[in-house]
């Protein structure tokens, strides 16, 4: 699913900016009041003009603890700029430019977004006059436009889709080329005899003489009906005399392949205890951001009391990897080797699912209605507004009104999971704060 583009709404307190919103998005949803600094729970809108859909996001409400009219609207630039492709930037046209717009049109110039320019509250000949004008501020031309009484819309929103980007053609859910995979673990865990099998040749040398495999060997293997690399890091121990050595060649060895792939399957020994070694590698997958399948193999050695402990090892070692794919191999004896495909399409899928940004605030929306930040000296963070600018990991940057708690941002990774899937994927969480800037005597 390609991601719709993003347009900022920003603008002075009463220049019409909700009515206008309303406009765009063609119903009443966004707070309309004279009072400047009206708090709105919801800022993001979904829009339809010409076939093409698009988010609006109206930052009318943001901040409303920022002392000075001046500062709130520097903030909300600075919000638009940030997460918008294009700025739609309302100017009374009745008023003319006033010193807090010209402090915006700089920060907008900076921005090197597209702007586009709407004289608002153009009514007659004589606003279309004053209208013009506005062309002094330097960001093209301006659009006459009445939001109330809908004069100059049409043109306004042919504007917008212009400076928003066309979505994608291709689907962003389908790369060239065969997906790239890295088999990794520790030394002796089955990782060639894995790949051998599924090569269904002995493809790969396993052999501990120095130079074997100095480079990582790529395989294209067939499963599943379609072709897949697989970039092999067995061989990786070099016959060196320390140990920290063969370690260090290991590691390295190890990160360039997962740094290499999209999806790394870290083979574990099911038939001893997890060890340290195991799970710095998982740790090491999680933290570059790469799909991950855990495959326990050499599964057929595994007893009724070895299953005992492994579950309990499991519960300990992984818990920070719930949700990655888990399989029971014998790479050996090719025993469920065909499971593997299923659970490397999951993780894929996990890793590049994208929420469009009108459900991702509908979801905070309602999780911080039902679970809002605790009270913290007084204080409580609101998520303002959310957005995922990335996937492959998924990454979501939220914008907030203060700092939240390690807690409730893996309580919020849970619910993400839960809400949208994220399958064999880890999930990145960005916060930035509305800082509030010292207090104006």
């Amino acid at each position: 699913m390609s991601e719709q583009p993003v347009l900022a709404v920003i603008g002075r307190p009463n220049v019409g900016k909700s009515t206008l919103v309303n406009r765009i998005i063609g119903r009443r949803e966004a707070v309309v009041e004279d009072t400047p600094g009206v708090t709105r729970d919801r800022v993001s809108y979904d829009a339809l003009w010409n076939g093409r859909t698009f988010t609006v996001v109206d930052t009318g409400g943001w901040d409303p603890d920022a002392k000075g009219m001046a500062e709130r609207i520097a903030q909300q630039a600075e919000v638009a700029m940030t997460v918008a492709d294009a700025i739609l930037f309302v100017v009374d046209s009745r008023v003319g430019i006033t010193d807090i717009d010209e402090r915006v049109v700089k920060l907008l110039r900076a921005s090197k977004k597209p702007v586009i320019l709407a004289a608002n509250k153009v009514d007659d000949q004589r606003g279309e006059l004053e209208a013009a004008a506005l062309w002094n501020l330097g960001l093209g031309e301006p659009m006459p436009i009445s939001a109330l009484h809908g004069r100059g819309s049409g043109d306004l929103l042919d504007a917008i889709l212009d400076a928003l980007p066309d979505p994608p053609e291709e689907d962003l859910d389908a790369p060239e080329g065969p997906r790239r995979v890295a088999i990794v673990g520790k030394p002796n865990v089955g990782k060639s005899s894995l790949l051998n099998k599924l090569a269904r040749e002995e493809r790969v040398v396993v052999d501990n003489a120095s130079g074997t495999t100095v480079d990582p060997v790529d395989e294209i293997i067939e499963l599943g009906g379609r072709e897949w690399t697989f970039i092999d890091t067995a061989g990786i121990r070099r016959r060196v005399k320390e140990a920290s050595g063969h370690e260090y060649y290991a590691s390295l060895r190890t990160s360039t392949a997962i740094e290499r792939a999209e999806v790394a399957v870290m083979i574990v020994d099911a038939s001893e205890p997890m060890s340290e070694q195991d799970v710095r590698i998982i740790n090491s997958i999680e933290e570059t951001g790469r799909a991950l399948v855990i495959a326990f193999n050499k599964w057929d050695l595994v007893d009724e009391e070895r299953r005992y402990y492994l579950e309990r090892e499991i519960d300990r070692e992984l818990v920070q990897v719930p949700w990655a794919p888990r399989i029971n191999i014998a790479a050996l004896t090719g025993w469920h080797v065909d499971r593997l495909v299923r659970a490397l399409d999951a993780a894929l899928e996990g890793w590049e699912t994208r929420v469009p940004t009108g459900a991702l605030n509908s979801f905070l929306g309602r999780l911080v209605s039902e679970h809002p930040h605790p009270v913290r000296g007084g204080k409580q963070p609101k998520i303002l507004f959310g957005t995922q600018p990335s996937t492959a990991p998924p990454t979501f940057v939220l914008f907030t009104s203060g700092k939240l708690e390690a807690g409730y941002l893996r309580f919020i990774e849970r619910r993400l999971r839960e809400e949208f899937g994220f399958v064999g994927s880890p999930i990145h969480i960005q916060q930035r704060v509305r800082e509030k800037r010292g207090r104006r005597r």
